[in-house]
């Protein structure tokens, strides 16, 4: 597929109603219907956007196919934009920190988290992913994580340049929050790609407080777009030739290590 020039990505930064999933879709909704630009590429959301991030999340969890399913696909073809958002999958007697990737057309595919954050025992009743995803979308490919992912540079190592978007979607908080920025950076520099960060902001029932912070780094690391602490949807234009320019003038990966993950 032949790749757009410039690739306009729209970051949703909200606070997340606590578990329900309702709300949140009325809330984003209203949201999304004040965006006035009609050029969007892609939409992406939070980790669990419905529900909030907790292990109770999983009492929550829904089939494939179902409402969150319906409503992003509703979304995405009012809005003719890809969207990115997780949510609490059941599958298989088993629950997922599931990411789904929908497309305008009806069509989409989906993403496990992999590293489940034992620190707030996700671990206890999530089951990791595995496998990883890239997605062509437009002509970009694109390769999404899930919060805690970002911590692991072997399972985000773009040894081929078989990506050009690196995009974590996330429930980060506060007080790691320098962490988040300098985890983005290093992953922009050693993948050579645009690190995209979408985060929420609000404070949970367990007094989490989560600071936005929502950010785009460009493939030498520096950030070009940020949005603060507000709730807030912020547009941001990626274009395409910055990319392939660093990775022909300074070709890392041709000295990139190889190596297989084994899962």
């Amino acid at each position: 597929m032949k790749h757009k020039e410039n690739f306009k990505i729209a970051m949703v930064q909200h606070s997340i109603d606590w578990m329900n999933p309702t709300s949140n879709f009325a809330t984003l909704e209203e949201k999304l219907w004040q965006v006035d630009d009609k050029d969007i590429d892609l939409v992406i959301f939070p980790e669990l956007f419905t529900t909030g991030f907790h292990q109770s999340a999983s009492d929550l969890a829904e089939p494939i196919g179902l409402t969150t399913t319906k409503w992003l696909l509703q979304q995405s073809k009012r809005m003719n934009a890809a969207m990115i958002g997780s949510y609490p999958v059941r599958q298989d007697r088993k629950v997922f920190n599931r990411l789904l990737f929908v497309k305008p057309d009806g069509t989409f595919s989906h993403y496990d988290k992999r590293h489940l954050f034992r620190m707030a025992s996700e671990h206890m009743t999530f089951t990791p992913g595995n496998f990883q995803v890239v997605e062509e979308w437009k002509g970009w490919r694109i390769n999404p994580i899930i919060c805690y992912d970002l911590r692991f540079p072997l399972w985000c190592r773009n040894t081929n340049n078989d990506y050009d978007i690196l995009l974590c979607i996330a429930n980060w908080p506060k007080p790691r929050i320098a962490a988040w920025h300098t985890l983005l950076a290093a992953r922009a520099i050693e993948n050579l790609s645009y690190t995209v960060g979408v985060n929420r902001t609000g404070t949970d029932p367990n007094e989490v407080v989560y600071n936005g912070n929502s950010a785009v780094y460009n493939p030498k690391g520096e950030i070009t777009n940020e949005i603060s602490e507000n709730d807030e949807i912020q547009i941001v234009t990626l274009n395409y030739q910055k990319v392939q320019s660093l990775r022909e003038k300074f070709p890392t990966h041709l000295d990139a290590d190889h190596f297989n993950l084994h899962l």
